[in-house]
């Protein structure tokens, strides 16, 4: 059997690290992609993983990995992208691009890479995973017109957006795509156990700096798995293409503007534009 080639991003730590130990697998050809050189590097030699590294605050990285991927892979395709590299971070701080780190590194990033990607993607009928988090619901209100939250910026408004972006990004590659063959999916992976959000300034940092950590948040390894689940699976028997799920359960408990498709096709027309590629 032919392998399966899976890109997975946010790969040098967290669930992205647990779920490359799941994939590893001689039926899986994995591609991993971190921020680290050392932790992508020692994740790629424990799995027998290639790898490359790319800092998501840098489109310029983003667009750099997708040229060194499409190179790697050649004509086998792409049969998943994971889109699981993010974070929470603390002030209003802009990348050197000029957007807010949050959104750029949660959405713009992954948006662009997906992007350059698709040609890949579609000629193996493939799936895009994306990581997002329940602090959508919790957290989130999109303006497409302040993406950066320059108006009312908090560190948890400004993760909960870029959550969300990612349930509508997945919402809108089905609309376009699943009809070429493409299939896209949005997940909740649990609270994992990581060192997530301990650099920032939310106040979700408490959580995970104390002993409430053991009762309240999931193992890394778990949260892999449930990763795993998704990459491992058949859209349309596993999972529903363009659904968001908790953990492995579709779920109807969104945030309301996930039920608003003008909000996503202006979504991904803002975020073409703010990325400079064209838009189908």
């Amino acid at each position: 059997m032919a392998q399966k080639t899976i890109v997975l991003t946010g790969a040098s730590d967290g669930i992205g690290a647990a779920a490359a130990r799941h994939l590893a697998s001689p039926s899986n050809r994995l591609i991993l992609v971190g921020r680290s050189v050392d932790k992508t590097r020692a994740v790629a030699e424990e799995t027998g993983s290639d790898w490359f590294t790319a800092d998501f605050a840098r489109l310029d990285d983003v667009r750099a990995l997708a040229q060194k991927i499409t190179d790697a892979v050649g004509d086998d395709g792409i049969h998943v992208l994971a889109n699981n590299a993010g974070g929470i971070f603390g002030d209003q701080t802009p990348t050197v691009d000029g957007f807010e780190k949050t959104m750029q590194v949660n959405h713009l990033a992954p948006f662009l890479l997906t992007n350059l990607l698709l040609p890949q993607l579609l000629a193996s009928g493939g799936a895009v995973i994306n990581t997002s988090s329940i602090a959508h619901r919790l957290f989130g209100h999109i303006d497409v017109d302040d993406l950066d939250n320059a108006r009312r910026f908090s560190p948890n408004k400004a993760y909960g957006d870029a959550k969300l972006a990612n349930v509508l990004f997945a919402e809108s590659l089905h609309t376009k795509f699943h009809a070429d063959g493409l299939s896209a999916v949005a997940f909740h992976p649990g609270t994992v156990q990581t060192n997530f959000a301990s650099d920032s300034s939310s106040i979700m940092r408490l959580l995970y700096r104390t002993p409430l950590k053991h009762l309240l948040l999931i193992g890394a390894d778990k949260g892999g798995d449930t990763l795993r689940w998704f990459i491992e699976g058949t859209p349309g028997e596993t999972w529903i293409s363009g659904a968001y799920y908790d953990e492995r359960t579709l779920t109807t408990k969104v945030n309301p503007q996930v039920n608003d498709p003008d909000l996503a096709e202006a979504l991904w027309q803002r975020s073409a534009a703010l990325v400079g590629i064209p838009s189908p």
